[in-house]
Order: C-alpha cells, then sequence, then structure tokens
C-alpha cells in the first residue's frame, strides 16, 4: 500500500464559494477549484452547506455531484432540511457538524453525547441511504463513544485547538497533538475510521498526519488562502507533500 493511500487529502472548497459571493456573479467558480484539486493530487472533495448558504449553495453541490468523479464529502447542519438534501444527492459521504447562524467558521466539536435522541434516526436514514455518515466532534472520549452508540462508522477530530495552539508555545502544542492522538487511537480502537481537520496549514500538519490510525484530513481554508500567493495546484501539491512525509517517516520510524 502507498503512502497517499495511508492517508487521504480531502480539499474543502467552501471558501473559493466565500470570495465568489463577496461579489456575486460566478466567479471563482468552486467546481473548477474542485478540479484543479483532484489534477494537485487531493482524495475528495469536501463542501459545508450551511443552513444560511453563505458560501457553498445548493447548485454548487448538484455540479459537483455531477462533474467530479472525487468522492464528495458533504458536510451539513442536523436538521431536516440538510437531511432531504443529503438523500436527494447521495454523497459519499455526509459528514454531520454543529452550525450556529452567528459564527464566522465551525467553532468547536458536535455534542454528539448530548443529542443522541436528535441524532439517532438522521444517522440511521443516512446510512440506509448508502451514505457514510461522520461526526465532527471533539478529541474527546465520550463524544467518541456517543458516535459508536450512535452508529456512525467515522468521526472527524476537530483540530481547531490544537493549530491555535502552536502560538502558547511547544508544549501546550504537544499537549493538544497528544490529545488528539489520545483521541485518534481510543476511536480506532472500538473500530471507528478516524478523520481529522480545522484549521491545518503546512505549520501543523505533519504531526497529526503522522498520528498512524487517522485514515483522512480535510483542509480548505489555509489552502485557498494560500492559493492567492502560490496558486491553489501549488497549494494543494504542497499539502500532500507534507502528509506523505510526515506518515512515510511515522512508518520507518514504528
Amino acid at each position: 500500500m502507498t503512502v497517499r493511500n495511508e492517508l487521504r487529502l480531502g480539499v474543502n472548497v467552501d471558501h473559493v464559494a466565500t470570495i465568489r459571493n463577496a461579489r456575486g456573479g460566478v466567479h471563482p467558480d468552486p467546481v473548477r477549484a474542485a478540479q484543479l484539486a483532484a489534477a494537485a493530487g487531493a482524495d475528495g472533495i469536501t463542501a459545508h452547506l450551511r443552513e444560511d448558504r453563505r458560501h457553498i449553495i445548493d447548485s454548487d453541490i448538484e455540479r459537483l455531484r455531477a462533474e467530479i468523479a472525487l468522492p464528495l464529502n458533504f458536510e451539513m447542519a442536523a436538521t431536516r432540511e440538510m437531511v432531504d438534501i443529503a438523500l436527494r444527492h447521495k454523497p459519499h459521504a455526509a459528514c454531520i457538524v454543529p452550525e450556529r447562524r452567528e459564527e464566522r467558521t465551525t467553532e468547536g466539536g458536535l455534542d454528539a453525547a448530548g443529542q443522541l435522541a436528535h441524532l439517532l434516526p438522521m444517522v440511521r436514514e443516512l446510512g440506509s441511504a448508502g451514505i457514510r455518515v461522520s461526526l465532527f466532534i471533539a478529541a474527546d472520549r465520550q463524544q467518541i463513544d456517543a458516535a459508536v452508540a450512535l452508529g456512525a462508522p467515522v468521526v472527524e477530530l476537530h483540530t481547531g485547538t490544537y493549530c491555535e495552539a502552536i502560538e502558547a508555545g511547544p508544549e501546550a502544542f504537544e499537549r493538544e497533538r497528544a490529545r488528539i492522538e489520545d483521541a485518534a487511537r481510543y476511536g480506532a480502537g472500538l473500530g471507528l475510521e478516524i478523520h481529522a481537520g480545522h484549521g491545518l496549514t503546512f505549520d501543523t500538519v505533519k504531526p497529526i498526519a503522522a498520528i498512524p490510525v487517522i485514515r483522512e484530513l480535510n483542509i480548505g481554508h489555509f489552502l485557498i488562502g494560500e492559493a492567492v500567493f502560490i496558486g491553489l495546484e501549488q497549494s494543494i501539491r504542497t499539502m500532500r507533500g507534507l502528509m506523505d512525509e510526515a506518515r512515510a517517516t511515522a512508518d520507518a520510524l514504528s
């Protein structure tokens, strides 16, 4: 098995749509960004259809399903509207995320443990339709146990606090990295597939990519921002290279 197959990269194209929507019209096109991502080595495309449609809009999801060969990871709030949209488009995966209208971006993990009754019928309905359900949660054992109880096959661990900790110094940074690794190993031991994402950059990706039980990283905002300076394909190729280097080094040391 190659390094690339061991750790997948999902590229989130939300913020290409953010730029488009700031002015209106059709440029830049998030579907074109997804096509470039595929050419640059992405293994999947992620898109979050928010309730307020602040970036990705319904027609983007339609076009991504029709025009992109890569698997689509549909990020969605736990609402009836979003479940119905997922059932209509049948993405490869649906990642249930917390969503508050007033937030700028997703600010933390889903409280799966506190919403078992609300989430259970949605997870079952999506799964019965052949959609792989993921829960975007904090690196916390209680939340991982809840994911198992709900029957979700995948969890994506929120890496935002870890990424912010780089500014607090090496001890805080390592403490957060270790917390994510502990949760990842715990979840994998329970049979979950482990993904991770949120806020990852060239400076923070390698310690997470080196955790052997993590199977996929989903990265968007940084890649789109860096594309302003070096182009989207180069941004993705650089991230892909850092991920592969970290995983190869970890494999050699194991």
